[in-house]
């Protein structure tokens, strides 16, 4: 844009809006936990939030903290960013399994957003990002937990 016409400010990246059935999820997040359901009845755990279990239609749910440990299943590398994520491009929007069943759509962060380095089945674990008021959960590969440690 010419300077008479300046470029319009930055958007800042979407945040959810917590509801009352996934709060205690953005709760966990912003304690750096990840908190997931878990059927009482069936035993099956899963994602997303909601008050019934998707496998055997109870109500006899609870939340539990998850290992933070997944695995990618798939992902998409995104060329043209969302407003917001301009800064961002290229980067991979991602499917993981977690260690407890469920999968999840996430953002992956601390690796480059190419096939080669994103290798399906990876190990990966969870970090959180902050976004306004809320923390989201992001995963990195596993072996930048074992890198830090060192």
């Amino acid at each position: 844009m010419s300077p008479a016409n300046p470029s319009p400010p930055a958007r800042p990246k979407a945040a959810p809006i917590p509801t009352p059935e996934t709060q205690p999820y953005w709760d966990g997040a912003a304690a750096g936990e990840l908190r997931i359901q878990r059927c009482l009845d069936c035993g099956q755990a899963y994602f997303y939030p909601r008050p019934i279990c998707p496998s055997c239609g109870s109500a006899d749910v609870e939340w539990f903290t998850a290992s933070g440990r997944a695995t990618l299943y798939s992902y998409v590398i995104n060329h043209r960013p969302a407003p917001g994520f301009e800064a961002d491009a290229p980067y991979a929007i991602a499917v993981v399994q977690l260690a407890e069943g469920p999968r999840m759509m996430t953002s992956l962060v601390g690796v480059a957003a190419t096939p080669e380095a994103l290798e399906l089945d990876m190990p990966l674990r969870v970090t959180f990002e902050r976004r306004g008021e809320l923390s989201l959960p992001v995963f990195t590969p596993a072996e930048a937990e074992s890198e830090e440690l060192q």
